[in-house]
């Protein structure tokens, strides 16, 4: 035996562990026939991942990115997009507004190929329409007490055909079968903090 294989074979080691692992998921007998496509459930894991450099996952968004501020659009960044992915589609809605999800940004047809978002700048792709009725970014503005915000960016296997008018409901339905992945980041706000 090669002197680097029988070390590979002792106890406790990382290639040991690895090298048997791989053994015994060679030794199951073949599966008949193609496997399964995935379910577009399936196809969402991922190490996809959206966050950004104004707030951490579940923190406070700062002052600037709301009505309270100067309204512009926070600073995202975009990492390990499936490689097989068209283009990405980003939403950000409110689920805690008083007459229900509010949305307050709804963008498509990002290219796959885009690594975020600059600050106060919308990405290349095409703006849908917020609950506002507008084609725009509008900041967290909520009227009662601390609400959470879901920015929630989609990796998807095709370009979509929208018009600009298009809701994030029509967006979602359009959307089906098509996203290879998906990640949220949560941020809140209150204005009487």
């Amino acid at each position: 035996m090669d002197p680097r294989m029988r070390d590979a074979y002792r106890p406790g080691t990382a290639i040991g562990v690895l090298l048997l692992l791989a053994l015994g998921c060679a030794a199951e007998p073949p599966r008949p026939g193609p496997a399964p496509e995935a379910s577009a459930e399936q196809r969402e894991v991922s190490t996809m991942k959206l966050t950004s450099p104004a707030f951490t996952e579940g923190a406070t968004i700062p002052k600037k990115y709301t009505c309270d501020g100067s309204d512009v659009i926070p600073p995202l960044v975009f990492s390990d997009v499936p490689h097989d992915a068209k283009t990405l589609a980003l939403v950000v809605d409110d689920p805690d507004a008083p007459v229900g999800n509010w949305d307050h940004w709804v963008v498509w047809n990002i290219p796959a190929t885009c690594t975020g978002v600059a600050e106060g700048v919308a990405p290349s792709g095409v703006v849908g329409r917020n609950s506002w009725k507008k084609n725009s970014w509008g900041g967290p503005c909520p009227p009662d007490r601390e609400h959470r915000y879901f920015f929630k960016l989609y990796a998807l296997d095709t370009e979509l055909e929208l018009s600009r008018e298009a809701t994030k409901a029509e967006l979602e339905r359009a959307m089906d079968d098509h996203v290879l992945a998906k990640h949220e980041l949560v941020g809140r706000y209150d204005r009487k903090r």
